[in-house]
């Protein structure tokens, strides 16, 4: 503070006031950290950590830093209180649960089987008297069987057998040979087939009927009747004709009749062709033995018959070789007779009279039936 009054030189210094005393003690300045020169960082290795800031301790008699005063907003709201922290969840080990103990199994017993009723003597005596019954039930009904002739009580296929052989002098000609048959579809490719009665031979026995050695063959089951008629076809060109030979054998004897005529293949044989019936004055006037060129002989394994049909031309042309039906008709034939269709000729009107001849067997035995 200047007074406006110098002092000059070697004059005595004012009087100065005295100091005032320190309210906080005095704080030495803190020294200035500066760091230290940092080394090129090329110079620094990559496994070399940082180097660490050196740690200045503060100076002795400092106090700490005051507390900070509650927020007078945190008083007035306090903080809600937190939920309880569930406990964390259970794992689950691969062990699992602990098992429970698993009682013992009653070992199996196979039941033992219900004990039988003892047998008395009255059941045995029961049972031989039904046994005993049983059997003069069945002895009576074979003797009677025996005993009794009637076909007709002999069963379905004896009666049948019976009235086949008994049909030849009760059936009208024209219901086993008609005047004319018609079978569409039954000729080549599916071509229709249609034959005109020429004429019916005569009711004269089987005296002729047959070459000799055929009627040898035919002669273990006898012959009673042969019926037999000629058919011309609708060209003209070929005659047929067809037969019914009524045997007087026994179903037995039938049977070995067709087994021998099927596994000796008899039908197959020239020797065994059965006659034709010419007509003077017909398409068949000049049919004869040697003008056979097709021909078929079916004898029946269940009724007393044999069913036959022998075919030529209606021209009188002679055939140095004759074939079996069966072959005249096979795919493939190229013989004469198979091209002009005789072995089919036969076939037809074999299998028409045949099949009338059952027929007429079934609807007799219907008419007996509702007769009786």
């Amino acid at each position: 503070m200047s007074t406006g009054v110098e002092n000059g030189p070697g004059q005595p210094s004012p009087p100065q006031p005295p100091a005032f005393p320190a309210l906080y003690p005095t704080t030495p300045p803190r020294p200035v950290h500066r760091p230290a020169a940092r080394e090129p960082i090329a110079a620094r290795r990559p496994q070399d950590p940082p180097p660490a800031a050196p740690t200045v301790p503060p100076p002795p008699g400092t106090p700490p830093p005051p507390a900070a005063a509650p927020s007078p907003f945190l008083s007035r709201h306090p903080a809600p209180p937190r939920p309880p922290v569930p406990p964390p969840p259970q794992r689950h080990t691969w062990e699992g649960p602990t098992p429970r103990p698993v009682p013992p199994a009653a070992p199996f017993r196979v039941p033992a089987p219900p004990a039988r009723p003892p047998r008395t003597a009255g059941g045995r005596t029961a049972s031989a008297l039904c046994l005993v019954l049983g059997l003069g039930l069945f002895t009576g009904a074979a003797t009677g069987a025996l005993i009794n002739h009637d076909p007709a009580a002999a069963g379905p296929a004896q009666s049948a057998y019976a009235r086949a052989g008994e049909l030849w002098h009760s059936v009208p000609v024209d219901t086993l040979l008609p005047p004319v048959v018609s079978r569409p579809g039954a000729g080549p490719g599916g071509a229709d087939r249609t034959y005109t009665r020429i004429g019916v031979a005569p009711a004269s026995g089987c005296a002729g009927a047959f070459d000799p050695l055929l009627a040898k063959v035919l002669a273990p089951v006898g012959c009673v009747q042969v019926v037999r008629a000629t058919y011309v076809d609708a060209t003209s060109s070929r005659v047929t004709t067809v037969g019914l030979l009524v045997t007087g054998g026994d179903a037995a004897g039938m049977s070995a009749l067709n087994r021998r005529w099927t596994s000796e293949h008899l039908g197959s044989r020239t020797d065994l062709m059965p006659h034709p019936v010419a007509f003077p004055g017909t398409a068949a006037a000049s049919f004869g033995d040697a003008q056979r060129a097709s021909w078929t002989v079916n004898v029946s394994a269940t009724l007393p018959v044999v069913v036959y049909a022998v075919s030529g031309f209606a021209d009188g042309r002679r055939v140095a070789e004759p074939q079996p039906a069966a072959v005249a008709t096979a795919p493939g034939a190229t013989s004469a007779p198979a091209q002009a269709g005789l072995g089919t000729d036969a076939l037809v009107l074999a299998a028409d009279l045949d099949a009338r001849l059952r027929k007429s067997v079934t609807s007799d035995a219907t008419s007996a039936r509702e007769a009786s």
